[in-house]
């Protein structure tokens, strides 16, 4: 397992607020690494594409899984790192340039070069949500990944941002907070998933993930350690399991339950022998149908997200640099045949990723679908924040409020964002 930089016995909590289920992991910091200690996981009601479309349903949904972690861990949750996902994410190669105080590159020169490199110009609807540095340029000396301590007069950052809609970050936060819970950090779900399926190795040598949920498909893709584009794909597993519905005349719930046990995403994998019951509707009587008819209508749509997969990989410019080939993960990516029809359109090497680094309950987390709560565990471990505490007596006594200092910081933190929206409506008015 990975050393973590946050202190032995601190608890971290991901939240994966998905479109179809809503997932807590608790992970606990030991001497060796981050050890998963509590699952939850609750139907998602209430999201659609990775946006909140219904608060009070996104509410309980959330209110469940974690509850669900809390009383398996044994921990009072108080703050979580939750991911963010939707099709109004957008991804930006961005730079910036400063020069450097006492030609000796500091912790406070790097903070200034970055802060400059986010700058960009933006629609007051949207916001900053992470400034991911690429590499650093030292004079004329480039290709440097940590500039604190070395010489020089200017410094220059390459970063990617990545920036969300106003009102998509503000509905999350409301979602998690009606919990009685704090939001230590939004994370990019790909960024988090990515986290806990890739190795530092493939992201050196080229990368990309695609990570299948319910609602939508993100792409990342790494090169030489970092992070280098990322796109959202408003198609994902909901699609598919639509599509079985419609074509075999069942409930929606019945369609996703077909699609887990037999789905399967190329027709030529399929025993043409084999059968499957399907539930009538109204009190109709159940039919028998054969797996292939469902492979039919499985392999087209599967066939449709792996083509859009490709022309956001071509699109990127850096198809030819995928030296490590594609990472699929997330629910949608659970599909028998996926990773065998994706080598066929894509003509890369594709593998399944599913979490790894971490200990404890591991079998528990052991799958594609896990990987976003489980790296964002990861996440908040390289990140020291005390996020939950035990139950007094080893019993669950449900989730509490964060501290009095965390809720003066978040009501300091909402007075200065009621002032920039009075000043942002003043220059509007002016202007």
């Amino acid at each position: 397992m990975e050393r973590p930089s946050a202190k032995p016995g601190e608890i971290i909590v991901g939240l994966d607020i998905g479109s179809t289920t809503v997932r807590a992991v608790v992970g606990e910091i030991g001497t060796d690494g981050v050890d998963i200690t509590g699952v939850g996981e609750a139907r998602s009601r209430g999201m659609r594409k990775g946006v909140v479309v219904n608060i009070e349903s996104t509410q309980q949904s959330i209110r469940e899984a974690v509850d669900k972690a809390s009383m398996m861990a044994g921990v009072q949750i108080a703050t979580v790192f939750s991911g963010i996902a939707g099709s109004h994410l957008r991804g930006v190669n961005s730079h910036g340039i400063v020069s450097i105080a006492n030609h000796e590159c500091s912790r406070e020169d790097v903070d200034r070069v970055l802060d400059q490199a986010r700058r960009i110009s933006m629609p007051l609807d949207r916001t900053v949500i992470h400034v991911l540095p690429q590499d650093f340029v030292i004079d004329q000396q480039d290709g440097v990944r940590e500039p604190v301590g070395m010489s020089g007069v200017r410094i220059e950052a390459r970063v990617h941002l990545v920036t969300a809609a106003v009102s998509s970050v503000q509905n999350v936060t409301k979602c998690i907070e009606r919990c009685n819970l704090h939001v230590t950090e939004l994370v990019l779900t790909p960024l988090a998933s990515a986290e806990a399926v890739l190795t530092d190795d493939e992201k050196e040598i080229g990368v990309a993930l695609v990570d299948i949920g319910g609602g939508a498909t993100d792409v990342v893709i790494y090169s030489e350690g970092s992070l280098r584009h990322t796109a959202v794909l408003p198609i994902g597993g909901e699609n598919l399991t639509n599509d079985i519905a419609a074509g075999l005349r069942t409930p929606a719930s019945e369609a996703e339950r077909i699609k887990v046990r037999y789905g399967c995403a190329m027709r030529s994998m399929v025993d043409p022998e084999e059968t499957l019951e399907v539930p009538g509707v109204g009190g109709r009587p159940s039919r028998t149908l054969s797996r292939d008819y469902l492979a039919s209508i499985a392999e087209p749509r599967m066939d449709e997200l792996f083509q859009c997969i490709a022309q956001a990989l071509h699109s990127s410019g850096m198809i030819d640099r995928l030296n490590a080939g594609v990472v699929l993960c997330g629910g949608g990516s659970l599909l028998e045949g996926s990773v065998e029809l994706a080598e066929q359109i894509l003509q890369i090497p594709v593998r399944r990723g599913v979490p790894t680094g971490v200990g404890g309950m591991v079998e528990m987390v052991r799958s594609p679908a896990m990987a976003t709560a489980v790296g964002l565990v990861k996440y908040g471990a390289a990140r020291p924040a005390r996020i939950a505490v035990p139950s007094t007596a080893g019993t669950y006594q449900g989730p509490v409020k964060a501290s009095a200092a965390t809720e003066a910081r978040a009501q300091a933190a909402g007075g200065d964002a009621h002032w920039m929206t009075k000043f942002r409506g003043w220059l509007s008015e002016v202007f």
